[in-house]
């Protein structure tokens, strides 16, 4: 198990090492919004449009999102460096209303370093992250750089969104679209605290 550990550390670190700032990405996804184009190999329509859609979500998060002085001063006074590793793709709209949210908290700290990788790019990386055998993102990794190890990880959804899609999935079977846009409404009147708490309980900072 010890081996194993390990093995998933070496594949995270390797990940960190090429992967973008989350301005380098944000911008990547700004030029294929632009040129009707998205991530990976896959350019349906379907995808291009999510690209589009979550280029205008994030910049509106980007605007509506900020953290209260109380919580800066905890990000602030983190002791251990720490490193944020995020798996995503342009077309998942879950990881629009994340991924603003988590660059703020990795801003707030000189101590957090937040990368981010392309899931297909990455496949032996999500391998080792699946959530019940999915390759669900978006997928952050949170690795003590001091200590050399992985303290955890979080996704591909808040904890209160998870809840919710677990309850609808026994009831249905399956997400469907309604549920969806019902999904992006919580989101939205949620305005990423459940996001934030579930940070903060991950680095010990409640």
């Amino acid at each position: 198990m010890e081996v194993l550990e390990r093995e998933k550390l070496q594949i995270v670190k390797e990940s960190i090492a090429v992967g973008m700032t989350c301005p380098d990405y944000r911008q990547m996804v700004g030029k294929l919004a632009a040129e009707g184009k998205t991530t990976g190999e896959e350019q349906s329509e379907a995808r291009i449009n999510y690209t589009q859609l979550n280029d205008r979500r994030m910049k509106r998060w980007d605007k509506t999102f900020t953290l209260s002085a109380e919580v800066q001063e905890k990000l602030s006074n983190l002791e251990t460096d720490l490193v944020l590793l995020t798996i995503t793709e342009s077309w998942c709209g879950d990881a629009a209303a994340s991924l603003p949210v988590i660059n703020k908290i990795a801003e707030a700290s000189p101590k957090i370093e937040h990368k981010v990788v392309l899931r297909d790019q990455h496949p032996e990386l999500m391998e080792a992250f699946l959530t019940n055998g999915a390759q669900s993102i978006p997928k952050v990794i949170v690795v003590d750089r001091k200590n050399d190890e992985i303290l955890g990880d979080w996704g591909p959804r808040p904890s209160l969104a998870t809840q919710m899609v677990d309850t609808f999935k026994k009831e249905h079977g399956k997400l469907t679209d309604a549920f969806k846009q019902d999904l992006q409404v919580w989101y939205n009147k949620d305005k990423g605290e459940n996001i934030l708490n579930d940070f903060l309980e991950l680095l010990g900072l409640e």
